[in-house]
């Protein structure tokens, strides 16, 4: 019998937590920047979201990284549904 994940909703999560969003390396040839980004996106809340790019612009990474299409960040989930507290917290980070 399998154990049931439980969903936890609401938690804090730490620094160390959020930092681990920028350990994944794409398996493709998506640019690094950008698929942390995506990955992040998918998995963090959008106020963890928002101390994540405080760790991404420390590491130096990208934020205008662009796909093989062109396409950067903002542009892959701007028709997604939840997606426009995210685009405005990566707008204030580009400045």
């Amino acid at each position: 019998m399998r154990k049931e994940k439980k969903q936890v909703i609401g938690e804090d999560i730490g620094d160390d937590a959020i930092r681990l969003f920028l350990q994944p390396e794409p398996t493709d040839d998506t640019p690094p920047s950008l698929h942390k980004l995506i990955k992040a996106y998918r998995g963090l809340r959008v106020d963890d979201f928002g101390r994540f790019l405080v760790f991404f612009k420390e590491a130096g990474y990208d934020l205008g990284a662009t796909d093989a299409k062109g396409q950067d960040f903002i542009a892959l989930i701007a028709d997604q549904r939840q997606a426009q507290p995210y685009i405005e917290l990566v707008r204030e980070a580009r400045g």
